[in-house]
C-alpha cells in the first residue's frame, strides 16, 4: 500500500514547446500537422530548463547542465515531452504526460487522481525527483505539489543521480517541469472539454506584448472544471491560475516572472478493498460520507539573466511556494467477527500545509584555455521549507457489502497528533563543460549542509519529542562524450546523490537519514544528419543505501504498510528511446526499458529478491499522422499508443506476481480550417486512454489496487 492510501493515511506521519530558446535569441514553435499551430516567439531562454527542438524531437535544454546544452554532449540520459506531443495527446495529469518516457513507471498504485506517484529505474521520486524550472519542488507527507499539464511546455528529464547540480535528489534522476512563459507574438486560446465522468471544463491560453511599445510581454492561462471519476465519492474538479510576465529593457537583461493558483478536490481515499486472500475487488474500501480532500497551491517566483560582457553571465532564480491540504478518510481493513458481511472500517482526518522557498544564483563564465573551450558555472542555492501535520484518528460506521456505496453519517474527529518539521539546505557547487575538438569533458561538485528541526506532539498530553539533525554531503560528476563526424555519440558517466528526507519515521519516531547513492552510466546518442529524429541508448548500475520504501509492520495499532529506511538497492538495466517528426506528417516516440532492481540489504526473507512492482520489461509507442494537405481528407490527424508493462511482483518477498499489460490510447483531430479558411485556428480533438478498459490488479508492497478504466475526452479549442 502507498503511503497516500487511506489506511497508512492513518498511521503516516505521525511522525512545451517544440521550440524554445538558448539565451538572447528566439525561436519558432513548429507547425502542427497540417494546419499551423499557434507561432509565438518565447521571450524566455534556456534557464529555467527550456526544450529547443522541432515536433516531438528535443535537442537542447538546460535540464542536464544548469546551461543550455545539446543533449548529445550531456553525458547522462535525457529525455523530454515537448510541446507537441502535450498537444497531440493531451494529458489529463503529469503522469499522463510521463507515461511515454523510458524507464518512467505510472500506474503501480493503480487509480489515484490524489497523487502522481511514478519511478523511474526503479526508484520512487515523488518526493526528491520533481522540480518545476529547474528549481526544487519540495514535497513531504501528503504535501505534494499537483500539476496541471496545461500549464506545461513541457518536460524534460534527466535519469540517474543529479546531485552534483542540484542537490537532494534520488537515484532515479529529475523530472525538470517547465512553465508556459510569454510570447513575443499574440497567442490566443480558449477551449472547451466533455468527457467521460460527467467531465466539463473550460480553458484559456492567453500571450503577447503588453503593448507596442515598452518590452513588457505577459501571458495568462487558465481552467476550470467540474469531473465525476470512476469512484464514487472522488471528484477531480480544479480552478487553476497561472499568469507570467517577462520584461526584456535589452539583448542582455532579462526578468521573468512565473506565477500560479489552484484548487483542486478530490477524495481522501480512492482505494479498493483488499479481501483477507490479500485479492484486491471492486469495492470502494472509503465512506462516500466522508471522503473529501481539498488542495489549495500558490506559488510565485522569478528568472533573472544579465550578461555582464562576452565572458560573463549571472542567473538567480527564485520561487515561494505554499501548499494546503485538508481530508477526511475512511478505509474498509477486515471483515466484522458477527458478521462478515459488514467490513470494519477504519477513519480519520488530516491537515497538511507546506511554505517553501527556493533560490539559486549563477555566475557562467565562457572562456579559452589553450586548446580547451570552457563553460564554467558556479553557484549557490537554498531551500528553505517549513512542513506542518494535524493527524487525527477515529472510527466510521462499518462498510455493508450488500449496499457498498451507501453514505455512512461519521462524526467529525479531532485531531490528536501534530508534527512540525522545518528544514534548511544551502548547497555551493561548480561544473566545468572543456570541450577539445570532438570531445566533451564534464566534471562537478557540490557540497551540501542540511539541517532538519522536527517536533512531534500528542496534542492530549502536550508532549512534544524534538528532534535536530545535521546531513553533510559531497556530490560529484564526471562525463566525458564524443562526437563523431557522422553524427554518433558516445558517452560514459558516474554521478552521486545525497538526499535528505522529509518526514518523521513512523517505525522509529525520529526523522529519516539521508539517502546516498552512486550510478555509473555507458551509452549513445544519434541525432541523424539531415534528419528531425534522435536516438539513444543506455546501459547504468545505480547503488542505493538508506532508501525509502513501504513494508508491513507490527505497530502497536496493529499492522500497516508503512515507509521504512533501511538497506541497500540495486538497479541495473537498459534503455533505448527515438523521436522523430518527419515532414510527410509523422511523429513518432518510441522506447523499451529493461531494469533489474534487487534488495542487496533488506528485512530477512527479501534479500536477493526484486523490488515490487517493477518491471523486468517496459516498452511503450505513440504515433501520430497529419494527413497531407492537399489531400481529400487534409486538416485531419490520426494518433495511437501501446504501453506495454511486464510482470513484476507484488510485494519484496516475490510471493506474488503482477501479470503483464498492454494499454491502449487513441487520438483523432480535425482542423476546420482545412475545409473554409473562415474556420481557421478552429480544432475538434478526441482522445481516449487505455481504450479497451483494461483494470487489471496490480500490487505493490502487498497492497493491490486497479489500474484506472477507459477515459475519452473531446476538446474543442479556437486559436486566433
Amino acid at each position: 500500500m502507498k503511503p497516500h492510501s487511506a489506511i497508512t493515511r492513518s498511521l503516516f506521519l505521525l511522525a512545451l514547446t517544440g521550440t524554445a530558446l538558448s539565451p538572447f535569441s528566439t525561436g519558432r514553435a513548429q507547425e502542427n500537422g497540417s494546419a499551423t499551430a499557434l507561432e509565438a516567439v518565447i521571450v524566455n531562454g534556456g534557464s529555467g530548463g527550456v526544450i529547443t527542438g522541432e515536433g516531438y524531437v528535443g535537442t537542447s535544454s538546460a535540464t542536464g547542465a544548469k546551461t543550455d546544452t545539446p543533449f548529445i554532449k550531456t553525458p547522462q540520459s535525457i529525455s523530454s515531452v515537448t510541446q507537441k506531443q502535450l498537444e497531440d495527446r493531451n494529458p489529463q495529469s503529469l503522469s499522463d504526460v510521463i507515461a511515454y518516457t523510458p524507464g518512467t513507471r505510472v500506474g503501480a498504485y493503480g487509480f489515484d487522481p490524489r497523487f502522481d506517484s511514478f519511478t523511474v529505474r526503479g526508484f520512487d521520486v515523488t518526493y526528491t525527483g520533481i522540480f518545476r524550472d529547474n528549481l526544487r519542488q519540495p514535497a513531504a507527507g501528503s504535501s505534494i505539489f499537483k500539476t496541471e499539464p496545461y500549464g506545461l511546455e513541457g518536460v524534460s528529464i534527466l535519469r540517474g543521480p543529479s546531485s552534483a547540480l542540484y542537490g537532494a535528489t534520488g537515484a532515479g534522476g529529475l523530472y525538470n517541469l517547465i512553465s508556459k512563459r510569454p510570447t513575443e507574438e499574440p497567442l490566443r486560446e480558449v477551449g472547451v472539454q466533455l468527457g467521460t465522468n460527467n467531465r466539463y471544463q473550460g480553458q484559456f491560453d492567453f500571450s503577447g506584448p503588453v503593448n507596442e511599445t515598452d518590452p513588457l510581454y505577459y501571458r495568462m492561462t487558465g481552467l476550470l472544471r467540474s469531473a465525476d471519476t470512476e469512484q464514487v465519492s472522488v471528484p477531480d474538479d480544479r480552478a487553476y491560475l497561472a499568469p507570467a510576465f517577462t520584461w526584456k529593457p535589452d539583448e542582455d537583461t532579462r526578468l521573468t516572472v512565473l506565477g500560479e493558483y489552484s484548487r483542486t478536490e478530490t477524495g481522501g481515499t480512492a482505494a479498493y478493498y483488499n479481501d483477507p486472500t490479500g485479492r484486491v475487488t471492486d469495492i470502494f474500501g472509503g465512506n462516500p460520507a466522508f471522503n473529501e480532500s481539498i488542495q489549495k497551491q500558490g506559488r510565485i517566483g522569478y528568472e533573472f539573466e544579465h550578461r555582464l560582457n562576452e565572458t560573463f553571465v549571472i542567473r538567480q532564480n527564485a520561487r515561494l511556494s505554499t501548499l494546503h491540504t485538508n481530508a477526511d478518510w475512511a478505509f474498509a481493513y477486515q471483515p466484522n467477527a458477527i458478521d462478515p458481511l459488514l467490513l470494519d472500517s477504519s477513519a480519520g482526518t488530516f491537515d497538511e500545509r507546506m511554505t517553501a522557498f527556493v533560490i539559486d544564483n549563477q555566475l557562467e563564465a565562457t572562456f579559452d584555455t589553450g586548446g580547451l573551450d570552457h563553460t564554467l558555472l558556479t553557484g549557490i542555492d537554498l531551500t528553505k521549507f517549513r512542513w506542518t501535520s494535524l493527524n487525527g484518528y477515529g472510527a466510521t460506521p462499518p462498510l455493508d457489502t450488500r449496499n457498498p456505496n451507501a453514505g455512512r453519517p461519521t462524526a467529525p474527529i479531532a485531531y490528536q497528533t501534530r508534527a512540525v518539521q522545518d528544514q534548511l539546505q544551502a548547497g555551493i557547487y561548480m561544473q566545468d563543460q572543456m570541450r577539445y575538438d570532438a570531445w566533451t569533458f564534464t566534471l562537478g561538485g557540490r557540497y551540501d549542509v542540511v539541517r532538519s528541526d522536527s517536533d512531534a506532539t500528542t496534542l492530549a498530553t502536550g508532549v512534544t519529542t524534538t528532534t535536530k539533525q545535521t546531513d553533510r554531503a559531497f556530490s560529484w560528476r564526471a562525463g566525458v562524450t564524443y562526437e563523431t563526424d557522422f553524427g554518433l555519440n558516445p558517452y560514459a558517466s558516474y554521478s552521486t546523490a545525497f538526499s535528505p528526507n522529509a518526514g518523521i519515521s513512523i517505525e522509529t519516531g525520529r526523522p529519516f537519514k539521508a539517502t546516498e547513492s552512486e550510478q555509473q552510466e555507458v551509452g549513445v546518442k544519434y541525432l541523424l544528419p539531415d534528419t528531425n529524429t534522435l536516438l539513444t541508448a543506455a546501459l547504468f548500475n545505480i547503488e542505493q543505501t538508506n532508501g525509502l520504501y513501504y513494508e508491513v509492520v507490527n505497530l502497536p495499532s496493529g499492522p500497516a504498510n508503512i515507509q521504512v529506511q533501511r538497506g541497500k538497492l540495486r538497479s541495473r538495466g537498459l534503455e533505448l528511446e527515438a523521436a522523430t517528426s518527419l515532414d510527410n506528417g509523422l511523429s513518432l516516440i518510441a522506447s523499451y526499458t529493461y531494469t533489474q532492481m534487487k534488495i542487496i540489504e533488506g528485512p530477512a526473507g527479501t534479500v536477493g529478491n526484486d523490488v515490487s512492482s517493477v518491471p523486468r520489461h517496459m516498452a511503450s509507442l505513440w504515433a501520430h499522422y497529419a494527413l497531407p494537405e492537399d489531400g481529400p481528407l487534409s486538416g485531419l490527424g490520426i494518433g495511437g499508443g501501446v504501453r506495454f508493462i511486464g510482470e513484476s511482483y507484488g510485494s519484496d518477498r516475490n510471493t506474488t506476481k503482477n501479470g503483464a499489460r498492454a494499454l491502449v490510447d487513441a487520438a483523432v483531430d480535425f482542423d476546420f480550417g482545412a475545409v473554409d479558411k473562415k474556420y481557421e485556428g478552429l480544432k475538434l480533438q478526441v482522445n481516449a486512454t487505455n481504450l479497451f478498459d483494461r483494470r487489471d490488479p496490480v500490487c505493490s508492497a502487498a497492497f493491490c489496487y486497479r489500474d484506472q478504466g477507459r477515459a475519452v475526452i473531446g476538446t474543442l479549442k479556437y486559436n486566433w
